[in-house]
């Protein structure tokens, strides 16, 4: 059986769209996987944060535009974006025209380096909120996993203090479980074993 195969209990919210490999294949080999490759946890930042008001679903059935827009989510290039950029970004249909959400990415990136240059790496920095391991939940119901949590009231603080914007509690909380960080599958899906190593 393959690792995306239909046939897998998932949690719940995967089986949403079960008609979109996209989908399922981002909870079965991403979600809840611990990351430590900055790149990755900048575009994750950028496209919560893209996600604000909309659906998961939305925003990844545009991932590869966004990666395309913004360079691979190359966090050098982004920040050195000029009006014109974001004005074609922001004409770009494939992308969520929301003058505010691409602005942002700038401003995010800029905050971004300079935790990078202040820690070493947003690795070294995100990860010391939770002493280097990830949070495993072991949630048996899907209506029992928070939308927030202390600890994501608190990274959230920290950022818009350091100058990002959409990094609300809500959408770090999301981040935080897309990057593993925390691990919120459900007992009953396929993933939870895995992710808590049994």
């Amino acid at each position: 059986m393959t690792v995306n195969s239909p046939a897998k209990l998932r949690c719940q919210w995967a089986n949403t769209h079960i008609d979109k490999p996209f989908y399922v294949a981002y909870h079965d080999e991403e979600w809840g996987v611990p990351v430590h490759d900055d790149r990755h946890f900048f575009e994750m930042l950028i496209l919560e944060g893209a996600q604000a008001g909309l659906s998961w679903l939305t925003v990844l059935a545009r991932r590869d535009a966004y990666r395309a827009a913004f360079d691979n989510f190359d966090v050098q290039k982004v920040v050195a974006f000029d009006d014109a950029r974001l004005a074609a970004c922001l004409a770009n249909p494939l992308l969520i025209r929301n003058r505010l959400k691409i602005a942002s990415t700038v401003k995010n990136a800029r905050a971004f380096i300079q935790i990078q240059q202040e820690f070493g790496s947003f690795n070294a920095y995100i990860w010391q909120f939770v002493g280097g391991k990830p949070v495993i939940n072991h949630w048996s119901d899907v209506k029992d996993v928070p939308a927030t949590s202390p600890l994501s009231d608190a990274i959230s603080k920290d950022l818009k203090k350091r100058g990002m914007s959409f990094v609300g509690s809500t959408i770090i909380y999301s981040f935080l479980q897309a990057t593993g960080l925390v691990m919120d599958h459900t007992t009953d899906c396929y993933r939870y074993a895995d992710l808590c190593g049994a």
